[in-house]
């Protein structure tokens, strides 16, 4: 009988990476493995043709001959001493596959860990934020000890292998028709015993320290925005790759202005008089003053865009807008003379006969149309 091709057995294109074609295999062994299909030989067949695929897949060199060659190119007799025998139960299959998914592997036959991941929140004020600026953090961590280079044991000796576990880190139980695999109570899943530990450490292998890092802030970095430093967080256990720094930003409120994305808003007070006849005012942006102009007969709250006078963003690279929002401010303080002249120029605008207040105006048939509904109700 032709033997079927081997990627299609695993269901994966001719160029599958590594880890694509241990997910296909895993999803395979999940289903037809003996120790979940008892007496089920279509099953047990359809496994061992899965297992018969992997062993050649994920050997680089006979994936190469088989790629070449087709199954002339490897011997599937000859693979008993390769990846899982004909008798390798559930958990054997579980363990060597998928190890890598509980973030763990092996180092010289000890079990290896990823260091944890460390955040830091790092407020900037907002002239930090806009324009970028350097800062230097000092963070608490886990670093390798330097006495024992990470081994645990006093410098001179060296740990031993865990009698329990024979150096996996697992133990096997048998449950009916499953192995089930548990961490070893004894070394804790480590491999390896400690006769003699480190004295800096304690047999931990890590130490606390502080360290102090330069931190590149970028120009328009916001509140929410975060920075990776690759392998500045806790040292890994036995040997593991280090975790990552994440630094957390945060602005502080500014006095003046408020920042909505890559726009500015401020608040910009107007007189009394230059609201009514026009004027031109300073205004402060990030990058220094700027005349606004402010047209005659201009009612509080209009708003003025100054284009890209906001914040350049971090991500496309184009600048923001400041808003300034008009506010007329109302004299105070006014001497007898002042408050004269206003009531003479009250007198003068309600006896021009002329509406010199639109606002008020629309407002007061509003609610005249008002009353005149709820009396109509009534």
């Amino acid at each position: 009988m032709a033997q079927r091709d081997y990627y299609e057995i695993l269901g994966v294109s001719r160029n599958a990476s590594e880890a694509e074609i241990k997910k296909a295999f895993k999803r395979l062994a999940m289903k037809y493995h003996p120790d979940r299909n008892p007496d089920d030989k279509i099953a047990e067949e359809k496994f061992k043709e899965a297992k018969e695929a992997y062993e050649v897949l994920s050997d680089p060199q006979k994936r190469s001959a088989y790629d070449q060659f087709g199954h002339a190119g490897v011997d599937p007799a000859g693979m008993g001493g390769a990846g899982f025998g004909a008798g390798a139960s559930f958990s054997d299959i579980f363990g060597d596959v998928f190890g890598d998914i509980f973030g763990a592997g092996t180092r010289g036959g000890t079990r290896a860990y990823r260091g944890r991941d460390l955040r830091y929140n790092l407020e900037l004020s907002l002239e930090e934020a806009v324009r970028g600026t350097t800062v230097k953090i000092r963070i608490p961590t886990l670093a390798v000890c330097d006495e024992c280079g990470g081994s645990g044991a006093r410098k001179g000796t060296s740990p031993v292998t865990c009698s329990t576990c024979g150096g996996h880190g697992q133990v096997r139980m048998q449950q009916g028709f499953f192995s089930l695999q548990q961490t070893c109570p004894r070394c804790h899943g480590t491999g390896r015993i400690i006769t003699d530990p480190c004295p800096a450490c304690y047999g931990h292998g890590r130490v606390e320290k502080h360290k102090t890092l330069s931190v590149k802030v970028p120009a328009g970095v916001d509140s929410g925005d975060r920075i990776r430093l690759s392998g500045e967080g806790e040292a890994g256990e036995h040997g593991g790759p280090p975790g990552d720094l994440y630094v957390h930003i945060s602005v502080k409120p500014h006095p003046i202005f408020q920042r909505e994305g890559d726009d500015l808003h401020c608040e910009v007070p107007v007189s009394m008089v230059t609201a009514a006849l026009g004027g031109e005012l300073d205004v402060p942006t990030l990058d220094g003053r700027v005349k606004l102009k402010v047209p005659p007969e201009t009612q509080s709250g209009k708003l003025f865009r100054l284009r890209g006078k906001g914040v350049r963003s971090v991500r496309s690279g184009t600048a923001g807008d400041l808003i300034c929002r008009v506010v007329v401010e109302t004299p105070v303080n006014l001497t007898k003379r002042q408050k004269e002249l206003l009531r003479e120029l009250g007198e003068s605008l309600e006896a021009d006969g002329v509406s010199h207040s639109p606002r008020t105006a629309s407002w007061l048939d509003g609610v005249k149309k008002f009353f005149e509904d709820m009396t109509g109700k009534g």
